[in-house]
């Protein structure tokens, strides 16, 4: 039954893409975050819905009038380069064969960014962008933070099987990212009761990042706290709330956490770390001797044969940037790295540039945008998360407020209702006065 109802519901947004693409830019994007099918238990888990997405929105991209450049600000251009330096390093790679499942995935989620940056243009879009990705993971997070709760912290929380954040530490890193993009879809709200809720929401997510029991994620939280506190204009506040949440949480988790919790401080003593920083320095060796890095992976024996201190054994990196630098050498990084730091400079010019009282959402949606980045480039630091969705999204979301307040987006938006506008709802007309 569940297999139906989700496959109708696809079903029925492929077929709405076709003629509006920007819909089915929503579904990839539900599909691609939460990977929903991966909830069923029959033919929906193996249905390729992510391919019926990505083919509905490209066709409907190919026959619609309603797009533009997708270039519409400098972490386009950046990400540009990069898709082409990822390309380049992958057909010079030690294995382009093995790595061509990696690359195909990665650069078809990149061309999903440039479609979505070329279809969605007015606030209807980028808020039903938001709410998409932040509802995609927030599922996640409550039934994650619920079961931390129920279970006292025990038990490790885990992502969707097969998705990028399927393991506990990536599930964790991702939670924590988008917190901050709740907070801004809480301010949005108007009803008490609804904030409240958004206020749950956010702390199910913590709980959940916390049950993970991933020490870069409690890095991260740390550091977004932090961020969170100095951006918010009610730093009393928001300082009580952030101290209230720690004691909340922090006493109900078991002495299993605690212990693992305490490996930050003795790292040196961790086999865990150990092998993390062996990668790392396998990365390094890597780069060092191959201008354009080992392609889409260099977790191969005769790198870690060649480069490995602490042990020999193959390893992912765990850490996006000796990830990028390992896969595509020290360009490659530079790159990946000039991608986010002109992402946070741009949340930071819409801050500036939102000056109008249509665009204070802009601003609000800028000052969060830079929180969630700080999470996702802290807690990074130590998981291999460089292709996945979600801090491309937040690219997006930054790229197309800043491009909707430089245009005065609020004198051009539709003037109805979001259902009206996606055709969900008959659009109401005015009576003669």
């Amino acid at each position: 039954m569940r297999d139906i109802v989700l496959m109708s519901i696809i079903g029925i947004l492929a077929l709405l893409a076709l003629g509006k693409p920007w819909i089915g830019v929503m579904l990839w994007n539900w599909i691609s975050i939460m990977n929903p099918h991966r909830y069923t238990w029959g033919f929906a888990v193996t249905a390729p819905v992510a391919m019926i997405a990505g083919v509905v929105t490209l066709i409907g991209f190919l026959f619609t009038k309603e797009k533009g450049s997708p270039f519409k600000a400098a972490p386009v251009w950046w990400l540009l380069v990069f898709v082409a330096w990822m390309t380049i390093s992958w057909l010079a790679g030690t294995n382009p064969e093995a790595d061509f499942e990696v690359w195909d995935r990665s650069f078809k989620i990149f061309l999903m960014v440039f479609i979505a940056l070329a279809l969605l243009s007015n606030k209807h879009h980028i808020m039903a962008f938001i709410w998409v990705t932040v509802g995609s993971l927030a599922f996640i997070g409550t039934k994650g933070g619920l079961f931390t709760i129920l279970t006292g912290g025990s038990h490790r929380v885990w992502g969707p099987p097969g998705s990028f954040i399927e393991g506990n530490n990536e599930v964790a890193l991702a939670l924590v990212t988008i917190i901050p993009l709740i907070h801004f879809l809480q301010l949005q709200l108007k009803n008490g009761w609804q904030r409240h809720m958004m206020s749950g929401v956010m702390f199910f997510c913590a709980a959940a990042a916390l049950g993970s029991h991933s020490r870069g994620a409690l890095l991260a939280l740390a550091a977004m706290a932090a961020m969170f506190w100095w951006r918010s204009t009610k730093k009393g506040s928001m300082g009580v709330l952030i101290i209230v949440a720690m004691i909340a949480l922090l006493p109900m988790m078991p002495e299993e956490w605690w212990s693992r919790m305490h490996t930050i401080e003795t790292y040196e003593e961790d086999a865990s770390a150990n092998q993390r920083i062996n990668a790392w320095g396998v990365a390094v060796g890597v780069a060092n001797e191959n201008f354009l890095g080992a392609g889409m992976g260099y977790a191969y024996q005769e790198f870690f044969s060649k480069y490995g201190v602490y042990d020999d054994q193959p390893r992912a990196a765990h850490s996006i940037y000796f990830q990028i630098l390992g896969n595509h050498g020290y360009i490659g990084l530079i790159i990946f790295l000039l991608i986010w730091i002109s992402s946070y400079l741009t949340a930071g010019q819409i801050r500036v540039k939102a000056k109008a009282p249509e665009a204070k959402w802009a601003f609000e949606l800028g000052g969060m945008i830079q929180v969630g980045l700080i999470g996702y480039l802290v807690g990074g630091a130590f998981l291999s998360l460089a292709y996945f969705d979600l801090p491309y999204n937040m690219m997006i979301m930054t790229v197309l407020a800043k491009k909707w307040v430089e245009t005065k987006g609020w004198e051009r938006d539709p003037k109805v209702s979001f259902l009206e506008y996606a055709g969900l709802s008959k659009v109401k007309k005015n009576k003669p006065t």
